[in-house]
């Protein structure tokens, strides 16, 4: 017979027709005359209830029933005389797929999240997850929707790269030889001729410079995918492989940029309360009992938009009257994510993209502004995250963008064709990076980034 989705189930008017579910016990609760077991298949956060006349089946067979278990059900669909669903499964025939021990270490504990990362290939079959990973699709969706409705083409850089957008070095190496015999020259470098570019390569952390040929030639483009950073950070923001959206556009400045950058976070916003109503209303009860009223909050407001040096003021202004920051905040210094979420939750109240950074901060792409000390850069900070977004208008004439090159002393061997795009036909644009994750961070109301995503990449971790 053939399955329906138990989202489908719960959707549908009760009737004499059999229906067929399958799916994952998640509790199995009986008397000699009546057994309840509450079916998920992860096709929506709600179980179905499934009840079994004790009489009609092997006792064996239902002891089988354990929380964990697959099974596969056939039975009328009837109106439910308990509270919390409209229809049930009167069932006709049980079949047990899937047995599950008393060892299933997501057993109905109330496990925490640090036990729950040790088995994150099982952590997926939890509530929490499901609604997360739902969530995660929907997000997706919309990013892909948004840019699609918007005239954007989505474009593919690569993931193994010789040049290094942020310029950094914290990057993942890509070889194919032979650590444990490695040619050097009289200087002590490794020599790359027999490897198979021919050349130092890395996995990528951005796409960004490639994406912004795309822009140049195609006006309007977007990248999401995977990136890379080897960056020794064991904190609740910082994963070493998460995934980038990383729209480039030619022809716009700085204001249109912010335009872009409100609009499309709130489009994603609006996405998930208008599509994911069961799985917000879940983590608002177990995870975050603000998340809701803070999500309809950024739809709510427009987002304030400010220049880092009056940034900077603000946050010394609020020192001078007692309030106690962990890191510094001089003119010059990188914010933490502590002075970021104070603008945004305690002194606007509101989301703030920032503005208009100190050059010693921010990468040797970015557009000078005319005093020749800060940059066009263009951060959103959100409430409960800090930064969501990072952008900037690039700086699109060669000669200044030389100059900031030499001044930083890098090597250009390997962004020549990068700089080509300035010697030929360059034009005014403008992008930003968003990291995924974050997004998904902000939605669910999750408070750790290794949460979010299936399977977590972190120092000293990369299981499953």
């Amino acid at each position: 017979m053939k399955r329906t989705k138990i989202i489908d189930l719960l959707a549908s008017q009760p009737g004499e027709a059999l229906v067929c579910a399958k799916g994952w016990v998640r509790t199995h609760r009986g008397s000699k005359s009546v057994h309840f077991i509450a079916l998920n298949d992860g096709s929506t956060i709600k179980n179905i209830q499934v009840v079994a006349d004790a009489e009609k089946f092997d006792e064996e067979m239902l002891k089988q029933i354990t929380t964990g278990a697959c099974i596969s059900v056939e039975g009328n669909l009837v109106e439910s005389v308990g509270s919390g669903q409209a229809v049930e499964i009167q069932a006709t025939k049980i079949e047990v797929l899937g047995l599950c021990g008393a060892d299933y270490p997501m057993q109905k504990k109330g496990q925490s999240f640090e036990y729950m990362r040790q088995h994150a290939h099982m952590r997926l079959r939890t509530n929490t997850f499901g609604a997360v990973m739902r969530i995660r699709h929907n997000m997706a969706m919309a990013i892909h929707t948004y840019f699609h409705e918007h005239g954007f083409y989505y474009f593919h850089t690569p993931l193994i790269t010789a040049s290094d957008c942020e310029g950094a070095g914290n990057m993942f190496q890509v070889t194919t030889k032979n650590l444990y015999d490695l040619q050097k020259d009289e200087n002590g470098k490794i020599i790359y001729d027999d490897d198979f570019f021919g050349e130092q390569t890395s996995l990528t952390v951005s796409g960004q410079l490639e994406g912004e040929l795309g822009a140049t030639a195609l006006g309007q483009i977007y990248t999401f995918g995977p990136t890379f950073r080897a960056e020794n950070s064991n904190t609740p923001r910082h994963l070493a492989e998460f995934w980038m959206i990383e729209p480039e556009m030619a022809f716009y400045d700085k204001t249109d940029l912010m335009d872009l950058e409100e609009d499309f976070i709130k489009y994603c916003v609006r996405w998930a309360l208008e599509k994911c109503g069961d799985d917000l209303e879940f983590l608002n009860k177990m995870i975050d009992k603000t998340l809701i009223e803070r999500l309809q909050g950024v739809l709510k407001e427009t987002f304030v938009r400010l220049p880092y040096t009056e940034g900077i003021e603000i946050l010394q202004e609020a020192i001078k009257n007692g309030k106690k920051f962990e890191f510094p905040c001089n003119w010059g210094d990188d914010l933490a994510s502590e002075h970021e979420r104070y603008l945004v939750e305690e002194h606007f109240k509101k989301p703030v993209i920032m503005t208009d950074y100190p050059k010693e901060i921010k990468a040797f792409y970015m557009k000078m502004n005319e005093d020749g000390k800060t940059m066009q850069g263009t951060d959103v900070l959100f409430p409960a995250i800090g930064e969501i977004i990072g952008g900037s208008v690039r700086e699109e004439d060669y000669d200044k963008l030389m100059a900031e090159i030499n001044r930083r002393q890098m090597d250009t061997s390997t962004l020549w064709w990068y700089l080509d795009t300035r010697r030929w036909g360059s034009c005014p644009h403008a992008g930003f990076g968003l990291g995924f994750e974050r997004l998904i961070l902000f939605v669910t109301g999750m408070q750790n980034i290794r949460d979010v995503i299936p399977f977590p990449r972190t120092p000293k971790s990369a299981n499953f």
